[in-house]
């Protein structure tokens, strides 16, 4: 129904950006990321959408990249999981990393979106293999798994996951073991 927008920013919430274009302000939700990555209140935006349709709502999610719409449909159309669901799992990795662990089967990785459990985890897998195209490599799955390792262990520590996540983020690509992730995690989260 809408699957391109394009306007300017008049409000923005803490998981979604009302969107002005033609005289209309839309409310669009958008992934953890993408609240990040939109400019302030108002600059000019363009999302891909999808809008989703209940009994009871009418909403719309919108996506910096085609690919993560691409990505975002294809996990909706699994059953038991909902848009919110979805956007958890957009925000735990780029869409290549996500693509990569469901093609290779890491169901530990999904499980630690909130509201996804193994069960859950593993009908992605099983309904979404081979469909979602190819990720990365193997050397960035054995990163996202020290990863989430590490999230667990500083949320352990009272820091907050997104905080965490992003810190994550900042950590130089060349560093792969776990204690080497962890030490730079933490030096960054002293700051």
């Amino acid at each position: 129904m809408i699957y391109f927008l394009e306007g300017e920013i008049i409000k923005k919430g803490e998981q979604f950006a009302v969107v002005k274009t033609g005289g209309v302000g839309f409310k669009v939700f958008l992934s953890v990321s993408g609240m990040r990555k939109i400019d302030a209140v108002g600059e000019r935006v363009a999302l891909f959408c999808h809008f989703h349709l209940r009994e009871d709502a009418a909403s719309l999610y919108g996506f910096l990249l085609e690919e993560e719409l691409a990505l975002f449909e294809s996990l909706i159309a699994v059953s038991g999981i909902g848009p919110k669901s979805a956007l958890g799992v957009l925000a735990m990795a780029s869409t290549d990393k996500l693509r990569a662990a469901i093609n290779g089967g890491h169901t530990e990785l999904l499980t630690k979106v909130s509201g996804i459990g193994r069960k859950t985890a593993e009908r992605i897998i099983l309904e979404l293999r081979g469909k979602v195209g190819e990720g990365t490599g193997g050397e960035s799955i054995e990163k996202m798994e020290h990863d989430v390792d590490i999230e667990d262990a500083l949320a352990n520590l009272g820091y907050p996951k997104n905080h965490i996540r992003e810190i994550l983020k900042k950590i130089d690509p060349k560093l792969e073991s776990v204690e080497e992730r962890l030490r730079a995690a933490l030096k960054l989260l002293k700051k």
